[in-house]
């Protein structure tokens, strides 16, 4: 590699950056991470810096995690890379696919359809929806329904679901017939309803007359993420997904789970649909199945969707969709260790554990700082929202949110800034130590923001 100074010189140049402005990133360079190690990373100038998004969601396993590069370099001198299209396999997606049907079939998963990553496993179950009613002979189920504030990647299938015009708007007109409702977030919902429960069943109530007024007959899927992640971490009441699984099973409209965030441990659980006993009938899944250190996802297939497939006569079963690094050899083999790591660690129950010490520290930072209107959790996923009126709940500007960041990465704490949230994502192997070191981090930064 060239040296730091062919680095800085050249940051943000030839480079665009994903979800930033390029004329911003050249202004404002961003931070050149070098290494990482354990729960940390440290940057160009020597700072090491405890990370407390994980990568992006991603880094269950910390940066550490000996088994998945050994597994990696064994497989590259094995086989470094064969297509899985047609005609042929390789032994680690075929061992990788059956561990994950064995890891969610308490969700009901019997398939799996491996991708490059979690748009593409959204754009995968996107596309199998649309097919499935296909083989039934209902074709004119081609709507989609989803959640505002939902995020569910950035291809054009994924981005018109999308729930969030940051998303949307530059890219727009998207896919037609895809219809969003209110997402249950008790903090900003147009019901000005503030009890979970009821708030639950006035979102509910609102997919229903979406149907109603759409004709359940032309609708294809509902998406949803059982935990709303990049839209400000929205977690619903527990009664939610259950009556969204009654209200499809009413209409006999299929139910994809985002699980590409919440899935392997993240929210204390296996899956979001797991906390709530919800068996989807798609599942997509990516980022923890390797721990980020190869790009794979995977979209889950229930018996009621392989079953239609796998019965049919006609061409409109074949699959014409896939990628070139689906089922990608060593992929497949980071997955496979990091599976056995993430079992073998129990990082479900660590999640679980320090998720409960991480919002208590978010309560009492909301307590001590007025920039905190609202805080959100659930496992390790979090967000605290930062507004400058409380009362007015009025969001705080970019400012003010760079400098609760950069104040708290001066304290040795790496945070995520997303529109007027702090989104707090850290490896599920963390301590209570390290949970005490983001809560102080964000302090500094809050305490920054408001001299």
């Amino acid at each position: 590699m060239r040296d730091i100074n062919f680095l800085t010189e050249n940051n943000a140049k030839p480079i665009w950056h994903p979800m930033a402005h390029p004329a911003e990133m050249r202004a404002s360079p961003p931070k050149i991470i070098m290494k990482g190690e354990g729960v940390s990373v440290t940057d160009a100038e020597g700072r090491t810096v405890l990370d407390a998004v994980g990568g992006l969601w991603n880094v269950n396993l910390g940066y550490s995690c000996d088994p998945i590069k050994k597994a990696m370099a064994a497989q590259l001198d094995a086989l470094p890379y064969y297509s899985g299209f047609r005609g042929t396999s390789t032994g680690p997606s075929i061992e990788l696919a059956y561990e994950l049907t064995e890891w969610f079939a308490p969700e009901g998963m019997v398939r799996a359809f491996f991708t490059s990553g979690g748009s593409d496993s959204v754009e995968t179950a996107l596309r199998v929806a649309r097919q499935y009613w296909k083989i039934r002979g209902q074709g004119d189920r081609t709507k989609f329904l989803a959640l505002k504030k939902g995020y569910h990647g950035t291809h054009f299938g994924g981005a018109s679901v999308n729930g969030n015009a940051n998303f949307r708007r530059n890219y727009e007109p998207l896919l037609p017939g895809v219809f969003h409702t209110p997402a249950p977030m008790t903090y900003r919902n147009p019901f000005d309803e503030t009890d979970p429960a009821k708030l639950a069943k006035l979102c509910a109530r609102a997919i229903e007359e979406e149907i109603a007024f759409q004709g359940a007959d032309t609708i294809a899927a509902f998406i949803m993420e059982p935990v709303l992640g990049a839209g400000g971490v929205i977690v619903p009441h527990e009664s939610f997904m259950p009556m969204v699984r009654a209200i499809c099973d009413r209409d006999d409209i299929l139910l994809i789970a985002d699980e590409v965030v919440t899935g392997f441990g993240r929210t204390g659980a296996w899956s979001g649909s797991r906390l709530s006993g919800t068996r989807p009938d798609f599942m997509t899944i990516a980022k923890a199945i390797t721990s980020g250190y190869f790009p794979l996802g995977a979209t889950l297939i229930s018996a009621k969707v392989a079953d239609v497939f796998e019965a049919d006569k006609t061409s409109f079963g074949s699959i014409g969709h896939g990628y070139t690094y689906s089922g990608h050899p060593v992929g497949c083999a980071a997955g496979l260790a990091a599976l056995a790591e993430t079992r073998r660690l129990a990082v479900d129950q660590n999640a679980a554990a320090r998720g409960v010490e991480l919002g208590k520290a978010l309560e009492a930072l909301k307590a001590k700082h007025q920039l905190v209107g609202d805080v959100r959790y659930q496992g390790l996923m979090a967000a605290l929202e930062l507004v400058s009126d409380r009362a007015a709940k009025k969001p705080v500007d970019k400012k003010t949110m760079a400098t609760v960041a950069d104040a708290a990465y001066g304290a040795g704490v790496m945070l995520r800034v997303s529109g007027n949230n702090i989104i707090l994502s850290p490896p599920l192997v963390i301590s209570a130590a390290d949970v005490a070191k983001i809560a102080e981090g964000l302090d500094v930064g809050l305490a920054a923001a408001a001299a």
